[in-house]
């Protein structure tokens, strides 16, 4: 009796440590620089992101400075509509620093232009 209590307190242990290791299923860009400046976690901004836009899924994240300010930057899909949900949290304070639609055709524009500059320097 005691090694099936035994055996299930490893097996409970190894769900819970396993789920915890998985990698995200989105797209992440975090220099390991910037990530220890941030006093708010991945984790966080990501549940502030998902309070603003709740039936979003994170389609990628990104810690960078921007302005002067330090923010986990992140583009959300929302199953039935068109276009992405970007989500700027602050990564010192958690506090939202902006939350804007992009339409599809934003999207691919602003694409293009990444494209360009990787290319043309």
């Amino acid at each position: 009796m005691r090694y099936i209590a035994t055996a299930a307190a490893l097996a409970a242990m190894t769900v819970t440590f396993g789920a915890s290791a998985q990698q995200p299923s989105y797209h992440r860009d975090v220099s390991p620089s910037l990530a220890k400046q941030a006093k708010i976690s991945e984790d966080s901004a990501v549940k502030i992101a998902l309070a603003q836009v709740p039936k979003g899924a994170i389609k990628s994240l990104e810690l960078e400075k921007e302005k002067g300010k330090l923010i986990w930057s992140m583009d959300l899909v929302v199953p039935g509509t068109s276009g992405i949900e970007e989500v700027n949290v602050d990564a010192v304070t958690g506090a939202v620093v902006s939350v804007e639609h992009e339409a599809s055709g934003d999207v691919a524009f602003a694409g293009y232009h990444v494209a360009r500059r990787i290319t043309l320097g």
